[in-house]
């Protein structure tokens, strides 16, 4: 590093510590967001740094983060790509490619997905011409359940694709298991939940394909962005093309005849010799990420473990200090996980004497964001009401949620303080309703 760049990051360090905001957590004034980023001195100087460098593409920051990711979770490959709902689209697409043969999704299959959760989880069954079919959820940890996949299969039946709710870890080996049994694929939507673990193995290995978001959000950041993971070098190269315009060429950015016979392929109806670096071999899409969040992301990972002992940390003091409130349900860890939380999820008891939107109302004037459990019952929203779906069994748990449920945060931006003092709000709020 030249001596010009160096005296600009330490500039740019200095900078930072100038930006932070000062004064004590006053209650009633100071936000206490339900999600947010966690950003330091070399979060910013990594941007800075990248800019200096003009990496403005997908270059060498993007592929150390792919492999260093990849490695994280177990997988052979990772690929980057400008969101999560871009992560959950390519996995989805990825699984009706030609190259898989006659085991690839059609038209009209049916994948097995969860009522209650975040769209851009179905999103892409639906916009594959693929039909979702819809189970319910559990209300003690507000996933859904193994039994309530199998009793989902049919015969038309060709995948699973469900997401962690919150960071809690669904039944995620037994359901891996299904999808074996019953020759399913399996896509783990873990964009709420890196860093839990299910019979001791990390949330995000036991699919087909995995997904990840790094929105603002969630529990690494490049301000946008995804990844796509998988073991499965033919799904990887699958996902590669479709996240690089379809094409057919797997050059990094930069360099060309990797393959060493660039102008020796012949595909399609293209002449003999065709350049391979233009040749497409699926209708494909530009989800491609860029160094400068590819930058970000780096430093961020060098402080995931402390973010994720701050979630759990934050969690168990709100579930301990809410423990016994009347008329409110509290959430638990699904038996045999350990969430890597992304929020702190409320239900209010239908026959309570307050309700759900009372109590969000007070916290929220007391400067307490709060959240919906995303959706809710995704089939009673507009833009599903005229998709074609199947249901499968009562949604009436889901159904609730969209009634009586809410989460607040336990981010790591969030003190003990503002933890207690949520804590307090909530006490004192069900305390005057007895």
């Amino acid at each position: 590093m030249n001596s010009h760049k160096a005296m600009i990051l330490d500039e740019t360090r200095k900078y930072h510590a100038d930006q932070q905001p000062g004064g004590p957590f006053v209650p009633g004034v100071t936000e206490i967001w339900p999600s947010g980023a966690v950003l330091d001195a070399e979060d910013r100087a990594a941007l800075v740094e990248a800019a200096l460098d003009l990496n403005i593409a997908a270059g060498s920051r993007s592929q150390r983060f792919e492999s260093r990711f990849a490695k994280l979770l177990g997988r052979r490959k990772a690929h980057l790509t400008n969101s999560g709902s871009s992560a959950n689209l390519l996995a989805l697409t990825a699984l009706t490619s030609h190259v898989l043969g006659e085991k690839r999704l059609r038209p009209g299959d049916e994948v097995i997905t969860v009522a209650a959760g975040f769209p851009t989880t179905v999103n892409p069954i639906v916009q594959n011409g693929l039909i979702p079919v819809f189970i319910d959820i559990d209300l003690t940890i507000y996933n859904t359940t193994a039994e309530r996949v199998a009793e989902a299969i049919g015969p038309k039946t060709r995948a699973i694709m469900i997401a962690h709710a919150l960071g809690n870890p669904f039944e995620v080996a037994e359901i891996a298991q299904l999808a074996k049994d019953h020759d399913l694929f399996f896509v783990e939507d873990n964009c709420d939940a890196v860093g839990s673990t299910y019979q001791g193995a990390l949330t995000g290995t036991f699919g087909d394909l995995t997904t990840v978001s790094f929105y603002p959000a969630h529990h690494l950041t490049m301000g946008e962005g995804g990844c796509v993971l998988t073991s499965n070098l033919k799904l990887h190269r699958v996902v590669e093309s479709l996240r690089d315009w379809g094409r057919d060429c797997w050059c990094e950015p930069g360099k060309n005849n990797t393959c060493l016979k660039r102008f020796d392929h012949q595909m399609g109806r293209l002449p003999q010799g065709y350049d391979h670096k233009y040749i497409f071999s699926h209708v494909g899409y530009n989800l491609k990420a860029t160094d400068l969040q590819a930058a970000l992301g780096l430093t961020q990972l060098d402080k995931l473990d402390g973010f994720i002992a701050a979630r759990r940390r934050n969690w168990r003091r709100m579930r301990e200090g809410l423990e016994g409130v009347a008329h409110l349900r509290l959430p638990e860890p699904t038996p045999g996980s350990d969430p890597s939380w992304f929020g702190f999820v409320i239900s209010v008891d239908p026959a309570a004497p307050f309700s759900r939107a009372a109590l969000t109302d007070f916290l929220e004037a007391r400067r307490i964001g709060t959240r919906r459990l995303f959706a809710g019952n995704l089939t009673r929203q507009p833009a599903y009401l005229h998709v074609p779906h199947r249901v499968v069994g009562s949604l009436a748990n889901s159904d609730f949620v969209t009634e009586h449920t809410f989460w607040v945060g336990v981010y790591p931006g969030l003190t003990d303080e503002m933890i207690d003092y949520v804590v307090s709000s909530v006490r004192e709020f069900a305390g005057g309703h007895r």
